[in-house]
């Protein structure tokens, strides 16, 4: 208990003799943790977003006016054994007009001599990455009744592609944020602390040189890092908290996505911030003290 004192007092006696420093490292934390709570939040949203268009991608098998019923059932009858297919869903010529008419009222102003929508089967991957492969598959199997060509198999080739690669690149820049943010928290953390074992260096030298062990010395450096690192990250969360609070409600009526679209949950988000800030602010203390330590 005497160590575990003496380590807290030292480590308050440093913060209030350092106060500038002290500010200046939890103000370093502040920045670092809002900015990557941001970023967690916005990210995680897009990331959920692109997942939410990635399953409306599906493929649809057209039939010719000529097919008949085991012609169809033939088509259904390979895709419930595909393994990549998560569900087929039959639409007939009579849905595909009402489901036209909800989507597009303007199209059936002038009466139509009759329905020139056929039946099709209508495929969900399990992945969104299997949308082309299973549309090739089945448009290279050239079913009996099936409209030939694109005409017959259709999944939107471009627009799946396009949805595939803007997932991937939304996933690589969110990582890669994520990286150079604490980095750079890390570092900024890193100089702002030094300034203050900069200060206290020949203290340093002195305790080591009467046998203070590398550790004895560090810790009530790297409590103080922890200290600024917690105090940092805990006002970054009462900043998001007010911003979520004030500013996100104005915000997310012109955002789109489904109800299934949603960012991290908030308390995870800012457990991860919280937990960040420690580990940042103990770290920074740490790689900084080595140098001083070496006597």
């Amino acid at each position: 208990m005497s160590r575990v004192r003496l380590l807290f007092s030292e480590a308050w006696s440093s913060i209030s003799q350092n106060v500038s420093t002290t500010f200046a490292a939890t103000m370093t934390v502040l920045i670092g943790m809002f900015l990557l709570g941001l970023f967690i939040a916005l990210g995680t949203w897009v990331l959920s977003w692109s997942n939410h268009v990635k399953k409306e991608l599906q493929v649809k098998v057209y039939f010719n006016a000529s097919a008949t019923t085991a012609q169809e059932l033939a088509v259904r009858q390979k895709l419930s054994g595909d393994s990549r297919v998560k569900t087929v869903v039959f639409v007939s010529k009579a849905q595909a007009e009402k489901n036209m008419r909800k989507k597009f009222p303007d199209l059936y102003k002038t009466p139509l001599p009759g329905n020139p929508l056929p039946d099709s089967w209508v495929v969900t991957p399990v992945k969104a990455e299997y949308t082309a492969a299973i549309g090739t598959e089945l448009r290279q199997a050239h079913f009996p009744g099936v409209e030939a060509g694109t005409r017959g198999v259709s999944w939107g080739a471009a627009t799946a592609h396009r949805v595939l690669t803007i997932a991937k690149v939304i996933w690589i820049i969110f990582l890669v944020a994520v990286v150079l943010l604490v980095t750079a928290s890390t570092l900024l953390i890193a100089n702002t602390i030094r300034l203050s074992i900069f200060a206290r260096r020949r203290e340093i030298e002195v305790m080591k040189l009467v046998g203070a062990t590398n550790w004895f010395i560090r810790g009530p450096f790297m409590l103080e890092g922890l200290l600024c690192g917690f105090a940092g990250s805990l006002f970054a969360v009462i900043l998001l908290v007010i911003g979520k609070t004030v500013a996100l409600p104005s915000i997310m009526p012109h955002m789109g996505g489904g109800t299934d679209v949603h960012a991290l949950p908030f308390a995870l988000n800012a457990l991860a911030l919280l937990g960040a800030g420690l580990l940042l602010g103990a770290a920074g203390s740490g790689l900084t003290l080595r140098r001083f330590l070496q006597v």
